[in-house]
C-alpha cells in the first residue's frame, strides 16, 4: 500500500510522516530527496547556476537553497522550469525505492500531488490540513515571514481544494496527541494485505 501526504505548508504534513513511520510504513519524503539527493547532483547544480547565476550557489559549492526559494517564488516562470528539472529525478527516485520493496506499506510526502496530477501513483490520499491562522504561525515559528509564507501558500492549491479531493483528511488545530490519535484511528481503517 502507498499512501500520498499531502496538505498546506504548515499544515503538519511532516509530522504525520513521521507517526506513519514510527507505525511501520517505510518513507519517502520528496523534499528531503530534493535537498539531498537531486540538488547535490551535479548535473542540476550546473543548470541552476547557468539559469540564476553564481549566487544560487554557496561557499560550499551547494545550492543556497534560500536564495533559489526567493528566485522561485517570486516568478512563475523560474518555478516551473524547477519543477521540470527536479521533479522528473524526485519520481524516478520513487519508483526504485518502490520497486526495491513492494510489498511494503509506503507514505510519501508530496506537497505538490494535486497541483501534479500524481493521484495515480496512491492506493490513498491523506491530506493535512489546519486552519489558516494556526498554518501562518507555524511559518512564522519556522522563521517564514508571514508575506512571504502567505506568496509561497498562494502558489499551492487552496487547502479546500486538496481536502475536496483527498480520501482521508485529517485535521491538525488540536494537540499532537489529538494528532496522534487521529493517524492510530486511519491505520486501523486502512485495508489489511491479503
Amino acid at each position: 500500500m502507498t499512501l500520498g501526504i499531502t496538505g498546506g505548508m504548515g499544515c503538519g504534513k511532516s509530522t504525520v510522516v513521521k507517526m506513519l513511520h514510527r507505525s511501520g510504513f517505510q518513507l519517502l519524503d520528496s523534499d528531503a530527496l530534493i535537498r539531498e539527493q537531486v540538488l547535490t547532483n551535479p548535473e542540476v547544480i550546473t543548470a541552476l547556476r547557468d539559469r540564476f547565476g553564481p549566487k544560487v550557489i554557496n561557499a560550499n559549492g551547494l545550492i543556497d537553497r534560500g536564495h533559489l526559494a526567493a528566485q522561485v517564488f517570486a516568478n512563475d516562470q523560474d518555478r516551473e522550469w524547477l519543477e521540470e528539472l527536479t521533479h522528473p529525478r524526485v519520481f524516478e527516485l520513487w519508483r526504485q525505492a518502490l520497486r526495491s520493496a513492494p510489498e511494503a506499506n509506503w507514505v510519501i510526502e508530496v506537497p505538490l500531488l494535486f497541483e501534479k496530477q500524481l493521484e495515480n501513483w496512491f492506493d490513498f490520499i491523506v491530506c493535512v490540513a489546519s486552519s489558516p491562522d494556526l498554518q501562518l504561525a507555524r511559518l512564522e515559528q519556522r522563521g517564514i515571514p508571514r508575506p512571504l509564507a502567505e506568496q509561497r501558500i498562494s502558489k499551492q492549491l487552496p487547502l479546500a481544494t486538496k481536502t475536496a479531493h483527498s480520501d482521508i483528511v485529517l485535521w491538525n488545530d488540536g494537540s499532537i496527541d489529538f494528532l496522534q490519535k487521529q493517524v492510530n484511528a486511519m491505520i486501523a481503517d486502512l485495508p489489511k494485505p491479503v
